[in-house]
């Protein structure tokens, strides 16, 4: 569960981002946040990460408290939340595998086990068979899918995803949001920012608008 209760972000400048926003999103739910460039969908999905911390309200992701949430609290929150942010950070110096191990290892999973889930994530993708590629060989498309093998391998109750079809082609675009609503179809709670609201067809589920930081719908 995602709870935002008057949530405003202002930066140094003097630049506020976000405005007073409030929604919840329940578990296993699937939402949209839409906007114009600008309008604060990275910001938002930042604040639930804990990348950044709100100006004033409060968040509540999983039972706690992300406002009020120390900087030791923050690795284990993570745990729980797939992240798929626009700046990659794939390594290209190492495999498709190696890359997707890294979250496990962090971890401090078992080396047998986090191969078994590095593996499951990379079937799930359609990578498996790139698993000993390097990124740098990746399409595009390809090098999305990686970051979202990478993102699901913790088996992540939450999945956030910052325009994850930005740049792509119209069929790897369709390939990675099918992704997504099957990711929601097992119980995965999934939010979106992206400017392109068609992709998902005509699925029912919520859009949340931002226009200048603050929520019109």
């Amino acid at each position: 569960m995602i709870s935002f209760n008057q949530v405003c972000k202002r930066y140094p400048n003097g630049f506020n981002a976000l405005r007073n926003i409030g929604f919840t999103l329940e578990a296993g739910e699937m939402a949209l946040i839409t906007g114009h460039s600008g309008a604060g969908k990275s910001t938002l999905l930042r604040l639930i990460a804990a990348i950044e911390r709100p100006t004033s309200g409060s968040i509540v992701v999983n039972g706690q408290n992300i406002s009020a949430l120390k900087s030791g609290a923050i690795p284990f929150l993570r745990r729980n939340l797939g992240l798929v942010f626009q700046d990659q950070k794939i390594l290209f110096d190492r495999t498709v595998f190696d890359n997707v191990l890294l979250p496990l290892q962090i971890s401090g999973f078992d080396s047998r086990a986090a191969t078994g889930r590095v593996r499951a994530a990379l079937d799930k993708v359609g990578l498996l068979d790139r698993e000993k590629t390097r990124p740098i060989t990746l399409s595009g498309g390809e090098q999305q899918r990686l970051c979202i093998a990478r993102a699901i391998v913790n088996r992540p109750s939450i999945l956030i995803a910052d325009e994850p079809t930005s740049n792509l082609d119209a069929d790897y675009a369709r390939d990675i949001m099918a992704m997504f609503k099957s990711f929601h179809q097992v119980g995965v709670t999934v939010l979106i920012a992206t400017h392109d609201v068609n992709l998902l067809g005509d699925m029912p589920l919520r859009i949340f608008t931002l226009n200048h930081g603050e929520l019109t719908v």
